[in-house]
């Protein structure tokens, strides 16, 4: 007697149409252009992981520049800087002190710029 894939397909199917409610057209409908899109989907998803993280590295570097050139320095000067001091620390750190700690990032321009003379 052979082993018909009712119950497996079914539970499949729905399995992939439930991950693409909301999707448009067909594509939250009918299972095959469903499982077409949710690949596509992933791959974007992973990709796209991927580049949040260059993303926000780029968001960093923006704050970091903004909130030091009040003290005279620019983002790369600031950083050098810093390496020069031996202070360190990412930018993901300096970039949270330069929006929540104002006194500390006068601080470590300062820093800095004892490091470069």
């Amino acid at each position: 007697m052979r082993v018909k894939t009712g119950y497996t397909r079914r539970r499949k199917h729905r399995k992939v149409l439930h991950a693409t409610r909301g999707y448009f057209g067909d594509k939250s409908r009918h299972f095959r252009r469903a499982w077409e899109a949710l690949r596509r989907s992933g791959k974007f998803a992973y990709a796209h992981r991927k580049d949040k993280k260059g993303d926000m590295r780029r968001v960093w570097i923006v704050r970091i520049n903004a909130a030091v050139r009040p003290f005279g320095l620019n983002y790369s000067s600031f950083m050098h800087g810093l390496s020069v001091a031996g202070v360190d620390m990412n930018r993901k750190v300096l970039a949270d002190i330069a929006v929540r700690d104002p006194d500390a990032l006068r601080t470590l321009a300062e820093v800095a710029k004892e490091a470069l003379a």
